[in-house]
């Protein structure tokens, strides 16, 4: 059963930096895509970013491009949001996921078959 356990969320002014964390457990994580997405009130969950675990190749939605690093650390069994020059548009309840295999180009959430709980990110202007 695989597990996927988001922390590192919370209040930021305008300009600020969060890490956010995933940390994955019950699986074997070698092939698997591994992505975050997050949500707004009101919005759809959009897709921000993914990263293969084997290999380390990264994929960014085109509004966090620059601003956002997604990594992973195998040891750790860990993934992670690294977050710099936040923005209030930014402020959404923010999913880590993975799926077993797959395209990291194919955003779509319904690709994805295991989510976490979701961690919240507010930024303040």
């Amino acid at each position: 059963q695989v597990q996927l356990v988001e922390s590192g969320g919370g209040l930021v002014q305008a300009g600020g930096s969060l890490r956010l964390s995933c940390a994955a457990s019950g699986r074997t994580f070698s092939t698997y895509v591994m992505g975050w997405f997050r949500q707004a009130p009101g919005k759809e969950r959009e897709f921000v970013a993914a990263v293969i675990w084997s290999g380390g190749s990264t994929y960014y939605a085109d509004s966090v491009k620059g601003r956002f690093t997604i990594s992973r650390d195998n040891a750790k069994n860990t993934v992670y949001l690294r977050m710099n020059s936040l923005k209030p548009e930014d402020t959404a309840l923010y999913y880590c996921a993975a799926k077993p295999t797959g395209n990291i180009y194919n955003t779509g959430e319904g690709s994805y078959g295991y989510w976490g709980q979701g961690t919240q990110v507010t930024v303040s202007s």
